[in-house]
């Protein structure tokens, strides 16, 4: 059953067992707003790194007294990010969240060669959205990692946001593959793509899911314009997962959506050992506390 709205998705998760997060620069206030609601209920534990005094000042204006040792002291940018991660390496938290600090600086952190917690596969970021006018979440990928991929990197973008999806209890994840228009032609490269991952899916390349490509946004979206223009797919107007064609195209669809259309997003990217929960630093609280949740329903139970 598709997920309708972030309340959903998040009573969706459930009580099973309590995650541990651990916080990239956790100082600041829709940061810890967002990882103090989580624990005040009981869904998430948390180890927060970053500028000490500041993470329990802001602590108390929320009303929480931060115990001493869920906080590792950490100062600078990259060293907040190397902390973060690291407790991830020695199992004292399950998932990051970004906080205060600049995604490229947390990512170098997670992609060491020594020190990270990559798989060395790609990742890649899934924009997921609450749009007022859409019947349901919509994930959009990848607008935040991938400038250019080709058709291998589309694949292993798609099996990533497959997986986010199926964590977050999607049987057979509807995937529009989104194009200009619905033919293929050699002269624009992602409707090949598009084609071509249409084909890899129905041979069973990426398990349990339906890929429909090439398709244009409307017709991924509505399903009236869809009967419209005679287009026939059971992805029409039912899309789960929009895949874009590059990380412009993703990026300012979805900020076109933040800034015009009062749509939430939730950004988690997938790819390495564990989900990171990565919104901008401008993000509220809210949008911060539904990617925590998006992540935390990653986590298989043991």
């Amino acid at each position: 059953m598709p997920i309708h709205n972030f309340s959903e998705m998040i009573s969706r998760i459930g009580a099973g067992k309590k995650r541990t997060v651990a916080v990239a620069a956790a100082h600041d206030v829709q940061t810890l707003e967002a990882v103090l609601r989580a624990n005040e209920e009981g869904r998430l534990d948390y180890m927060l790194t970053g500028h000490r005094e500041e993470i329990f000042a802001i602590g108390r204006e929320l009303g929480h007294e931060i115990p001493e040792d869920r906080v590792v002291l950490a100062e600078a940018e990259q060293e907040c990010a190397f902390e973060a991660v690291r407790l991830i390496r020695e199992g004292r938290a399950d998932f990051l969240l970004k906080g205060y600090l600049q995604t490229g600086t947390l990512l170098k952190a997670v992609l060491n060669k020594e020190t990270g917690i990559s798989l060395g596969q790609p990742m890649s970021h899934t924009a997921l959205l609450e749009i007022p006018k859409y019947h349901k979440i919509l994930g959009v990928t990848d607008g935040g990692m991938i400038p250019a991929p080709d058709l291998e990197m589309k694949k292993a973008i798609l099996r990533n946001a497959l997986e986010m999806f199926r964590g977050l209890g999607y049987e057979k994840p509807v995937v529009c593959v989104a194009c200009a228009s619905e033919v293929v032609s050699p002269k624009i490269q992602e409707t090949v793509d598009a084609a071509a991952l249409k084909e890899a899916a129905l041979a069973g390349e990426f398990g349990k899911c339906i890929v429909e490509g090439p398709i244009s946004l409307d017709l991924s979206v509505n399903k009236a314009s869809a009967e419209h223009k005679h287009y026939d797919s059971p992805a029409a107007g039912e899309a789960d997962i929009l895949l874009v064609p590059n990380i412009t195209a993703g990026n300012m669809f979805v900020k076109g959506l933040l800034e015009f259309a009062g749509a939430k997003m939730a950004g988690l990217v997938v790819g390495a050992k564990c989900p990171i929960a990565l919104n901008s630093r401008s993000a509220t609280d809210e949008e911060k506390y539904a990617a925590l949740m998006a992540a935390a329903g990653m986590i298989p139970e043991e």
